[in-house]
């Protein structure tokens, strides 16, 4: 079953006008609400565990907290705490951040990918309970384990884009989060990469694949969507627009293409985030479901 999401952009809105937003999304019904940490805006695991608390049934994503910022015992703190205060309801993900930005705070590292090896699985062993003892290039633990380890580990997802990224978030998350303006043929294509890293690693299932898309509804849906996904008088399919059941449509296009959750993305003059989000919740609910974990979607 496709699962449906939103995103809170918070290049648009305040931390002040979360509340409103994510209160708008319960009410509309939509599945899952996904916030970024993109520097230096609004943080991820206050954020998520703000939304958590205000709400009964909505999901909160992170995509994605940028590794390079924080010590993975920290951010296993983080995740183990929400995920044990309201639990099932968090999807946490993890990716290198933008580098320009990790330089400006002293966090670049040589090599992103060497730390993605190191930290997620750290991260997951944590969340598992272990004890975890490493000493890599970026991430040393010394017999680390949790006091407080979830009861069900949250799935941790983790970000990509090239392709060797992308396999190895294959390799070693549970879900991968993928980014850009990209057709359903593309999203295959890095898909594709994904399932070639996950191959011969020992797990139930291959990771879910969680997809940006950009989307407008109404009148002059296509233009917005055109120039917010960087293509404006060009005949690709970067994004979904019009009604409700021609978005649903354009969803069903992108889970063909084998993504699991089409989030999608305000474009940019999309206008009042609520009636968006409430036509988001009419997509989930035309797609069958109203959210993963016993509320429609998959579960953990």
């Amino acid at each position: 079953m496709t699962r449906v999401g939103a995103v809170y952009n918070p290049y648009e809105n305040p931390p002040e006008a979360f509340r409103a937003a994510v209160e708008a999304a319960e009410a509309a019904g939509v599945p899952e609400l996904w916030i970024w940490e993109d520097c230096f805006r609004e943080s991820a695991f206050a954020t998520a565990a703000a939304a958590l608390a205000w709400t009964e049934r909505l999901h909160l994503g992170i995509g994605i907290a940028p590794m390079p910022l924080r010590n993975v015992a920290a951010t296993a703190m983080e995740v183990a705490t929400i995920e044990r205060t309201f639990p099932g309801r968090l999807h946490p993900g993890v990716g290198h951040g933008v580098l320009s930005w990790m330089a400006q705070v002293g966090a670049k590292v040589a090599s992103p990918l060497t730390l993605m090896r190191e930290y997620v699985p750290a991260l997951r062993a944590l969340l598992a309970g272990e004890e975890v003892t490493v000493a890599g290039r970026y991430v040393t633990l010394d017999h680390v384990r949790l006091d407080w380890p979830p009861e069900a580990a949250a799935p941790v997802y983790a970000a990509g884009e090239g392709p060797r990224t992308l396999a190895l978030a294959g390799e070693v998350a549970d879900g991968v989060i993928l980014t850009g303006s990209r057709t359903p043929a593309e999203f295959g294509e890095q898909i594709r990469h994904v399932r070639e890293g996950g191959v011969g690693v020992a797990r139930e299932s291959m990771p879910a694949v969680v997809a940006y898309v950009v989307a407008a509804f109404g009148d002059g849906a296509e233009q917005r969507v055109r120039s917010s996904s960087g293509e404006l008088g060009a005949t690709g399919e970067r994004g979904v627009w019009g009604d409700v059941s021609e978005v649903t449509a354009g969803v069903q296009r992108f889970a063909d293409a084998g993504v699991d959750a089409v989030v999608l993305v305000p474009a940019d003059g999309e206008g009042d985030l609520a009636s968006f989000l409430r036509s988001v919740g009419e997509v989930a609910r035309n797609l069958g479901g109203s959210g993963p974990h016993g509320v429609g979607g998959v579960g953990r």
